[in-house]
């Protein structure tokens, strides 16, 4: 697995496009995912060394820095993460359910790293931007407490830059919800 994971979310799908070009050919990057998400913004999400992470990243910036919406580079990302951007995780004890909301699609990966990295908690799903209007959101579960910490910490993280919108935190969700969303 890569050392690093890092992402440039944009305003126009043709300045993502340049984005991640440039990204691919500044460092040694591969390219997790590079798509339209709703509202027609692009996002290029790309794993590798951290030093080439962040080249790329930065360059893409100071190319294409009058369209970004949100960026962000994450040395040393929880494993969970990618297994939830594509909705894989098996959740085996389902207890307390956290929910995360943000403005970014950028933003709602970073609070699942603090969530994940603060509290014994599993990752269900992070929706990044699809069928939202550009908003992302991130479901864990686990322990209540652990859940709250984690929705906490990942609440600072992603307020701090404007991002968060909203959170909730259920302490023994009904069985029929669950089912709906494992």
């Amino acid at each position: 697995m890569s050392k690093a994971i890092g992402m440039v979310e944009y305003r126009t799908v043709s300045t993502g496009i340049k984005a991640a070009d440039t990204m691919i050919k500044t460092a040694a990057v591969s390219i997790v995912e590079a798509q339209t998400v709703c509202p027609g913004k692009y996002i290029v999400i790309v794993t590798g060394e951290l030093s080439a992470v962040k080249a790329s990243v930065d360059a893409s910036k100071a190319m294409c820095g009058e369209s970004l919406v949100d960026s962000f580079v994450l040395g040393n990302p929880h494993e969970s993460i990618f297994q939830a951007i594509y909705g894989g995780a098996r959740v085996e004890d389902a207890k307390a359910l956290g929910v995360l909301e943000t403005f970014s699609a950028a933003a709602i990966i970073v609070a699942a790293d603090v969530a994940a990295k603060t509290s014994e908690v599993e990752l269900i799903e992070l929706r990044i931007a699809r069928g939202m209007s550009g908003k992302s959101y991130m479901m864990l579960t686990g322990e209540i407490a652990a859940v709250q910490a984690a929705i906490d910490h990942a609440k600072a993280e992603v307020g701090e830059t404007g991002m968060f919108l909203d959170s909730t935190v259920i302490a023994n969700p009904d069985k029929s919800l669950w089912d709906s969303i494992l």
